[in-house]
């Protein structure tokens, strides 16, 4: 039987031109507002920090706390 990713967290490795998928899911969690992000939508993440963000504007505040 296949299981299905729906509603299940990927976990990700982020690269600085993309990612990979190390556990298969639907989504990821944003670090600063804990937002669900589908895999589709993902457009913003620290490579240093191995974070995922919801939009630019958090990805900036997150930079900006270094």
């Amino acid at each position: 039987m296949l299981m299905s990713n729906t509603d299940r967290p990927a976990r990700l490795h982020f690269m600085a031109n993309g990612f990979r998928v190390l556990t298969p899911g639907s989504h990821v969690t944003c670090a600063l507002s804990g937002a669900a992000i589908d895999l589709d939508d993902l457009r913003y993440w620290s490579v240093a920090r191995q974070e995922a963000y919801a939009n630019a504007a958090l990805a900036l505040e997150a930079a900006t706390k270094e």
